[in-house]
This record gives C-alpha cells, structure tokens and sequence, in this order.
C-alpha cells in the first residue's frame, strides 16, 4: 500500500511541541493496536512558525511518556500549503487554530477541516485547551482529552 492508498490525518495546534504531537503520538499507538498502521498516515503541524525543528516541549514528554507515549522523535513543522491537498483529514485542536487553517484553505479542501475533539465522546465539540503557560495537570488533561478524541477519530476510520 503506498501513501496515496493511505488514510491521512493532520493533527495540528500553535507551535506543534505540545498538543498536536501528543495527539500524533496517542492516535499513532491506537492505530498501531488496531493492526493498521499500514492503512493511515499520521502527522502533526503547527499553524506558526514558532518551533519549527524542536522536539516537543519537555513537559509534554514527560507527561506522556507517564503513559507509555514518546514524543522525543518528534519535530515541530508549519502547516504547509501543500498539506490540505495531502490529508484526508486536518484536525485543530482549537477554534483559534481552526480559525488559522480556514484562511489558509484552498476552497475545495475545506470540508478536510474539523475540530479533533469533534470525534470524542466524552468532550464532544470542545477545545483541547494548551497547557504550555500552565502545570503537569494541563499535560495530563491534554492527554486525557486526546485519548478519547483518538478513539473516536479510529472509531470513524474504521467506519
């Protein structure tokens, strides 16, 4: 199966050091327990140029590898104009940079934009909230609310 073949999604946030590669790291392991890692392409972005290049924030690793998730491989890129023809699915983590992505969208792939937590169950709608200004329970909320978005997201995949 060769990348066209693939499902794709983009998990995108600010600067792609905390929550989107989280929720790469997260959705990547789910997908791997499915067995389909060869059906679905998995990357994550961020809206700014922030970071482009560094490993995730050291909080964020922290936190996830508290639950068996490495972050450490993981480097920060900027949302490319090329990635909306190239992902089936583009999922903010927030309104602010669901806001960014739909300026940056060429017309004919807008219906790719979506919400990431649209897809969980028991946050349905709302925002993964950052935690870079705050505490390790920002980390972990973040983490929590990424696991239920990533089974509902496979969920939908799978469907």
């Amino acid at each position: 199966m060769n990348q066209e073949d693939k499902v794709s999604v983009l998990l995108v946030c600010m600067g792609n050091i905390c929550r989107s590669p989280t929720a790469e790291a997260v959705f990547r392991r789910q997908v791997q327990e499915a067995g389909l890692e060869h059906a679905v392409h998995i990357d994550s972005a961020g809206t700014h140029d922030y970071h482009i290049g560094k490993a995730p924030d050291r909080r964020a690793q922290e936190a996830a590898a508290g639950r068996g998730y490495d972050l450490s491989g993981l480097r920060g890129r900027q949302v490319a104009r090329a990635d909306f023809a190239a992902y089936d699915y583009i999922l903010a983590m927030d309104r602010d940079n669901y806001a960014n992505l739909l300026r940056l969208c060429p017309d004919e792939h807008r219906h790719k934009l979506r919400l990431f937590l649209s897809f969980s169950e028991r946050y349905p709608d709302q925002e993964v909230p950052d935690p870079y200004y705050g505490g390790r329970q920002g980390f972990d909320l973040v983490l929590d609310m990424v696991e239920d978005g990533a089974r509902g997201l496979l969920k939908e995949i799978l469907e």
